[in-house]
């Protein structure tokens, strides 16, 4: 008999999980998520339809927080579950996975090679799938990965003008936030059929943020690159710059390689720039001149890329915000929209401030669709399972 579906999302200091009931789609039974592992960890458990329930708990690995995950008392696994199958969130998958995968020892070791790219995530991704075959060795383990949907850019979106053979060892664009536009690109397919067909830009505003532009529902190009840093500024990461910034800080201020990607990973972005947070809703809410500096850059570099990738398209027929900010910043959509007239974007304030779905009133289709990756997730794994 088949058992439940869990999926895991491992972060630095946190993991996010779910548990599913097999069905069509499969039918999300619980959620929840441990925070600040290595400090005062703390797990929050939400049955589907029911009150989120919270503890403190003593968790410095991902191990420990997947332990703390299965006991009775947080109510999250039913007593005597069976687990068949666990999803994993794996942000990089580099060039050779472009569909989920059996996390088999071969596979484990070619993702473990590609940590230098995604160091904030891959460890920790890869922490996780390792807790999990120990405490389920006998469920099918599947590994979802960020890049994958981006696969099959043209060489123009993938290389960067490099000696060619960098582009052959696999030095090139690859693109993140997959698992998010593999849903919307979905979701726009059941309720907006006519829209998903036609050139679509979907923004995933979150603490890592990026855009992809998407045609008949397929990622012609992205704004996220070999690794999780290009495009936009997110919470604590520096979206795009010159490369001769990082020549400068190399050769002239001395840092360090370990700490110029922790300068660049960990203390820029809305953090480096506001000087005050990484966190959107702190920063909408401070009203000082850097916060209000690093929001108007966020905003700029948001609007830039629109333009780019609405060129790529050949014009733009819809324009989707996601992810934490893009579903629940108002201000954030406002600012990103104001004088877009140009292109054909245009919102209603009013509705805007609803959060409603459509909030468009221009030709192009303004919408704020609520993202889900944990459930593509659950669908690969029913899917590898059958």
């Amino acid at each position: 008999m088949t058992g439940l579906i869990l999926t895991l999302n491992a972060g630095s200091s946190s993991l996010k999980f779910a548990l599913y009931q097999p069905g069509n789609p499969p039918v999300q039974l619980a959620e929840g998520q441990v925070e600040n592992l290595g400090g005062n960890a703390r797990i929050t458990v939400r049955p589907t339809g029911g009150e989120k329930r919270g503890s403190d708990i003593p968790a410095n690995t991902h191990a420990a927080a997947l332990e703390a995950i299965l006991v009775p008392e947080t109510g999250f696994l039913p007593v005597g579950a069976m687990i068949s199958g666990i999803g994993h969130r794996i942000v990089h998958g580099g060039a050779d996975f472009a569909e989920p995968r059996v996390l088999d020892d071969t596979t484990i070791a070619t993702l473990e090679k590609l940590s230098p790219l995604a160091p904030l995530h891959q460890p920790h991704n890869l922490a996780a799938v390792a807790a999990a075959r120990k405490a389920f060795p006998d469920a099918v383990q599947i590994g979802c990965f960020d890049t994958a949907f981006h696969r099959g850019h043209d060489f123009v979106e993938e290389a960067f003008a490099l000696p060619r053979r960098y582009f052959e060892a696999g030095v090139r664009r690859y693109g993140f936030h997959g698992l998010s536009y593999d849903f919307i690109a979905g979701e726009l397919g059941r309720i907006a059929p006519e829209v998903a067909k036609r050139r679509v830009i979907v923004a995933h505003l979150g603490n890592g943020a990026s855009m992809c532009a998407m045609l008949n529902g397929k990622s012609v190009a992205s704004t996220m690159g070999l690794s999780a840093l290009d495009g936009l500024a997110m919470g604590t990461r520096s979206g795009q710059i010159d490369p001769g910034v990082l020549l400068y800080m190399l050769q002239h201020e001395g840092l360090s390689p370990d700490q110029l990607s922790d300068l660049l990973y960990k203390q820029s972005g809305l953090l480096g720039l506001s000087g005050l947070s990484h966190d959107m809703r702190t920063l909408e809410a401070a009203g000082t001149r850097e916060s209000e500096q690093a929001l108007a850059y966020f905003v700029h570099r948001i609007r830039r890329e629109t333009g780019a990738l609405a060129a790529v398209l050949g014009g733009l027929d819809a324009l989707v915000f996601t992810g934490g900010i893009g579903e629940n910043s108002r201000r954030i959509r406002a600012a990103v929209c104001e004088g877009m007239d140009w292109l054909g974007i245009a919102i209603s304030p009013e509705l805007n401030a609803q959060n409603a779905t459509a909030i468009g009133t221009g030709n192009v289709r303004v919408m704020v669709l609520e993202t889900d990756e944990e459930g593509v997730i659950a669908k690969a794994v029913q899917k590898a399972l059958a």
